[in-house]
């Protein structure tokens, strides 16, 4: 195989969340959930009707098809199932997801269906959302639902995205409802409670004896020291990465957490006043689904260098695009920097796509039982120009192959990578940006709900036809 060449089954797909395109948030029986007052009270932007994907998905998965992708990442919306969480179902929902799955088979392309994207519904989110267990029950037995009533649409199952994002931007950044900040103790008591919830979820499906496979998305970066010969910087990178990387991954693909691991979270978790509550039956529990994990979605954007940090926290998350604004100084941890000579996006993302290979190449060595690996988003968000009818977005071209070149050396290293979703399919409502940070292969006019295939959408259909870089 040559080097430019992907393997023949490689999945080439785009990237979506139910809140993020479907619109229609409080219609068709659907419940609330709490990022629909949090953003009402803002006033910064409504999730409706966002890509109005509701309505327009058999346009845009007729453009899947057009455009070669053989693969789309959706979610499902928990209140669309269960609008209060738990109890009674709404058909409506059920139909939609029908329908949805069904005409995505007609196309040709296959879903990859996650169940948990940043959207417990309001009346779980009002007890404590994941840092109540009764969430972890309740979660269950949606996910056992799912695997039952979509038994014959959806092969290809996550229980959850990006825990890690839903805890630091719940916990540490607060930038999502009920947002504290630089609570250590309380992200990495979601993080395990959450793990536990998708442990759980998984035997659930395997005892069940459903078939197709299931796993997790994790939102993983390199951490690097600014300075690789200061022990002060290298410990700064080895505190960020257990609380986003380590943390995580030894509880999929362990069951539990190595010493190392452990003594960082618990050190760490006293930095904010707090300690971590991990009983040993939750570790029996994880311990058998790890064995269990089908594959591992990863999630990768950009990779932090990171520096020792001694003063007190000072975070401040750019949401607007305007460069430079970024702030992430956590104390007890480190502080983020950029390393000159290193391009950033408007919103200060690096841009590295060296970071992606050391990650995949990471989880070969450090945890050899892992079983196969899908890229699951990677993209590029930026202020799309819309010019006489055409977006050229060279720059997402450039980031997107550096990245698949990234992804064909941790192939010939040994990584078993078996597909790639860009984020994200179409332009959508971005959690914490609006409207203005655009992600998609295709332009979407927010008025007139247009489509509108982009420089990258054309580059990207050869390389998916291919099979090429």
């Amino acid at each position: 195989m040559s080097s430019n060449q992907f393997p023949a089954n490689f999945v080439f797909g785009g990237a979506t969340a139910a809140y993020q395109v479907e619109g229609e948030t409080q219609t068709h029986g659907k419940g609330k959930v709490a990022w629909d007052d949090f953003l009402k009270d803002q006033g910064r932007f409504s999730p409706d009707p966002a890509s109005d994907f509701y309505n327009q998905y058999p346009r845009d998965l007729e453009l899947c098809e057009r455009f070669g992708m053989n693969g789309i990442r959706l979610s499902i919306a928990w209140s669309r199932i269960f609008p209060s969480g738990t109890g009674k179902v709404n058909p409506e929902g059920i139909q939609y997801y029908h329908d949805l799955f069904k005409c995505c088979r007609a196309h040709g392309v296959e879903p990859y269906v996650t169940l948990h994207h940043f959207d417990t519904p309001l009346a779980l989110f009002e007890k404590g959302d994941f840092l109540n267990r009764e969430t972890i029950d309740a979660f269950v037995d949606y996910a056992t639902f799912c695997f039952k009533e979509f038994a014959d649409d959806v092969t290809y199952w996550f229980t959850f995205n990006e825990i890690w994002a839903d805890a630091t931007n719940t916990f540490i950044e607060g930038t999502f409802p009920g947002g504290e900040k630089a609570n250590l103790a309380k992200c990495f008591q979601c993080e395990h409670n959450m793990m536990l919830a998708h442990a759980r979820a998984v035997l659930a499906f395997k005892h069940g004896g459903f078939s197709g496979k299931i796993g997790v998305i994790q939102s993983l970066e390199y951490k690097y020291p600014l300075d690789e010969n200061s022990a002060a910087d290298i410990n700064a990178a080895k505190n960020e990465d257990v609380l986003q990387n380590q943390f995580l991954l030894d509880a999929t693909f362990r069951g539990d957490y190595a010493a190392d691991t452990l003594e960082v979270a618990n050190r760490l978790a006293v930095v904010s006043g707090g300690s971590i509550e991990i009983r040993e039956d939750d570790l029996a529990i994880m311990r058998e689904a790890a064995a269990l994990n089908d594959y591992l979605g990863v999630n990768y954007y950009q990779s932090r260098f990171l520096r020792a940090y001694e003063g007190e926290n000072d975070l401040h998350h750019n949401g607007t695009g305007e460069k430079g604004t970024d702030r992430f100084r956590l104390a007890g941890v480190g502080e983020r920097v950029n390393k000159p000579g290193i391009p950033t996006t408007d919103w200060d993302w690096i841009i590295y796509p060296e970071g992606l290979f050391d990650l995949l190449v990471r989880i070969r060595l450090q945890y050899p039982n892992y079983k196969e690996i899908f890229i699951t988003e990677n993209g590029m968000g930026y202020k799309d120009p819309f010019v006489d009818g055409f977006v050229d977005d060279a720059p997402r071209i450039d980031y997107v192959e550096k990245h698949l070149a990234a992804v064909l050396r941790a192939i010939e290293a040994g990584v078993n990578v078996s597909g790639y979703f860009m984020w994200s399919l179409q332009d959508q409502f971005s959690w914490t940006n609006g409207y203005n940070k655009r992600y998609g292969f295709f332009y979407v006019d927010y008025e007139t709900q247009e489509r509108t295939p982009k420089a990258s959408a054309y580059w990207f259909k050869h390389v998916a036809q291919t099979h090429c870089l």
